[in-house]
């Protein structure tokens, strides 16, 4: 049997936070020549901590009772049938199916606050990746098309990658948020797909036949075969095509970018590392994005939320199964590739300027279903923070004793992007300009 085991729940009250600059109160009112300050300039370059950005994606609302924040002392059909252990934050403790995360708890920090508007996949998935409701719109840029369009594309890569199977969708429709928004189709994102075995596929090339990163031999092959899709495309997908044929074109022809894709040049043992899933090379995919300079990358848990759908791949909707569903499969998936991946990042350096951020559209219900299962809950729910700046082995927020409502002030969607932005040196005056994030906040718990 699994042991229930007790424990002593963690203060997550943020009583001693450092205070996080806020960009609006620190912008200097004097220009010169129409140029900014250099105080203005300085502040800038400080709080522009995070190069890149990833974003694991749990498509489906994970379970945060049965994972981050267990309730052994609830009754027996809130708390679940999974025991708890000790992590490495004091007084912090996870459900027995998250040990290697449990042992790398000094490496990130937890918020158990999160609260969402909307219990309905798609709905909730806009408002996770954009921090707006899609009605009555109009629909508000992916928190990636915003760093995107600020940055901008330097070199062969693109800035914006969703590294999975498609648009997060449910069998319905897909997020609407899921790209540039108001901010246009030029700021979506670029799609890359990574099977379990490493192999990486772009999409974009079905158009054209027998086309792959490796079967490429000189620009002129590509260009021409390039120059004959073109022609075959109806006129209202040109503009598209302009923006498919240079990212197409540019990332089969540019060293570098190929590189990036060739998961082939880590070793076996980090690959293995991840896990031998689409998720777990997924992140090591994004990792290279990253370490080739992408400043935004979505790894997409799965395409479809539901669990068992035809042409499904086994998102975190465990409307039944939810128990032997995450006991057999999601969170050894997930506790191995998050563990590798920050190890990773953390090993190479690059922890000190990529913001890791994982989190789904909303949390399950805490109270368990008739189907012995959980359903949406948007009330309470988890996201985890490393790097860029966040201070680790914390626990933020608290929710009441049976995981349903938090207990400190919520954390929503609008203050993760905020946040993330922020992070990325896109302050309150650069989200005013674009008309993005408006009224929303920084997490200062986070620093």
């Amino acid at each position: 049997m699994l042991d229930f085991g007790s424990y002593q729940t963690a203060s997550c009250s943020g009583s001693s936070r450092r205070a996080f600059i806020r960009t609006a109160a620190a912008v200097p009112a004097m220009m010169t020549a129409g140029l900014p300050a250099l105080a203005e300039i300085e502040q800038a370059r400080r709080r522009a901590k995070a190069k890149s950005v990833i974003l694991l994606w749990l498509w489906g609302g994970p379970s945060h009772l049965d994972m981050v924040d267990p309730k052994p002392d609830a009754p027996d059909d809130f708390r679940g049938p999974f025991g708890t252990i000790a992590t490495k934050t004091s007084g912090m403790h996870f459900t027995e199916l998250l040990p290697r995360m449990a042992a790398r708890s000094d490496k990130y920090t937890v918020i158990r606050s999160m609260q969402t508007t909307n219990g309905g996949h798609p709905g909730a998935g806009t408002v996770g990746v954009t921090g707006f409701e899609e009605k009555p719109g109009p629909v508000q840029p992916n928190f990636g098309a915003i760093v995107a369009k600020h940055r901008g594309q330097q070199e062969a890569l693109p800035p914006f990658f969703y590294v999975g199977r498609g648009i997060p969708r449910d069998l319905p429709r897909r997020i609407e948020g899921y790209g540039g928004g108001t901010l246009g189709k030029a700021y979506d994102p670029f799609l890359v797909h990574c099977s379990e075995r490493g192999d990486v596929s772009i999409p974009t090339l079905k158009m054209l036949p027998n086309m792959s990163p490796n079967r490429i031999e000189d620009r002129r092959t590509l260009e021409k075969a390039l120059d004959v899709e073109r022609y075959r495309l109806d006129s209202a997908e040109v503009e598209r095509w302009g923006q498919t044929y240079q990212s197409a074109y540019g990332l089969l022809t540019d060293e570098k970018a190929r590189k990036a894709f060739d998961l082939t040049r880590e070793s076996k043992k980090t690959r293995s590392s991840y896990g031998r899933t689409t998720f777990g090379q997924g992140c090591l995919l994004a990792r290279r994005l990253a370490q080739a300079g992408v400043p935004y990358v979505q790894v997409n848990w799965s395409e479809y939320v539901e669990t068992f759908t035809p042409n499904g791949d086994f998102g975190w909707d465990t409307h039944i199964y939810n128990f032997e569903l995450l006991q057999d499969r999601h969170c050894p998936i997930f506790d191995r590739a998050y563990s590798a991946l920050l190890d990773d990042l953390h090993d190479s350096g690059m922890l000190e300027d990529t913001l890791l951020v994982a989190m789904g559209e909303f949390g399950r219900t805490p109270k368990i279903s008739t189907r012995a299962a959980r359903e949406h809950w948007q009330h309470c729910y988890f996201s985890l923070w490393a790097g860029a700046g966040v201070e680790p082995g914390r626990c933020i927020g608290e929710s009441d004793a049976k995981a349903e409502y938090p207990v400190s002030r919520p954390i929503t969607p609008l203050m993760t992007g905020t946040t993330m932005l922020e992070l990325c040196g896109i302050g309150a005056k650069e989200r005013a300009e674009m008309k993005v994030l408006d009224g929303g906040s920084i997490i200062d718990e986070l620093f």
